[in-house]
């Protein structure tokens, strides 16, 4: 197992350290449900189906270039048959027909969903909102670069193929990482050092000297 590196700058009594500083499982990190299973390939069927179908309708916009309004009315009727071949073909076989509104429109689903959106989403507003309060200097800073590299990198790659690569990435970066974790921590905790140095050559040199006034 490679040597974990700390922040500071003795290489002696070392201790591990994660990435992103996390102190739980990344499957606990995720949730620990069917989310965390299928982000961490723990549903091989299910993840695979996911990013499978998500190259299909990036392959069919942006190479074959799809009309959207057309695909829809097409994959439209395409449920549609299915839909009644299959309730039709039930009765013949002496098989229940699919209840999919009571599945998919399921009160409590609709409940649990809205609840568990609401909450990922004050605490992602939360936490944007701390970061431009300024409230932590050197998040402020790598929010700010960031946002100024993706914006660079959204002039040179469509809205669609950036989207792409982003869910290509959620769906297989936590994978790879799950399995190289003691690897990618240990490269991961040498760079956070150095970044650390720079930062405080940085405050040090220019921030420090930056006149202030007096608090009220």
């Amino acid at each position: 197992m490679p040597r974990y590196l700390s922040d500071s700058d003795s290489d002696h009594n070392q201790h591990p350290v994660r990435l992103f500083g996390r102190k739980r499982p990344l499957h606990a990190v995720f949730g620990g449900g069917r989310v965390a299973d299928v982000l961490l390939w723990r549903k091989k069927n299910i993840s695979a189906a996911i990013l499978i179908g998500i190259t299909i309708i990036w392959f069919l916009f942006e190479v074959v270039e799809y009309n959207f309004l057309t695909l829809l009315c097409h994959a439209s009727i395409t449920t549609m048959l299915v839909v009644f071949i299959w309730s039709n073909g039930a009765a013949l076989f002496d098989r229940t027909p699919p209840k999919i509104p009571e599945i998919i429109l399921s009160e409590s689903a609709f409940k649990k969903a809205a609840s568990t959106f609401h909450s990922k989403l004050y605490l992602l507003f939360t936490t944007i909102y701390d970061i431009a309060c300024g409230k932590d200097l050197k998040f402020f800073i790598l929010a700010i670069a960031f946002l100024w590299v993706l914006s660079v990198i959204g002039t040179q790659i469509s809205t669609l193929n950036l989207v792409y690569i982003g869910l290509l990435c959620i769906g297989t970066l936590p994978a790879l990482y799950d399995r190289y974790e003691h690897e990618v921590d240990y490269l991961a905790s040498r760079w956070n050092r150095d970044l650390r140095k720079q930062y405080r050559k940085f405050d040090s040199k220019v921030l420090r000297k930056i006149p202030r006034g007096p608090v009220k």
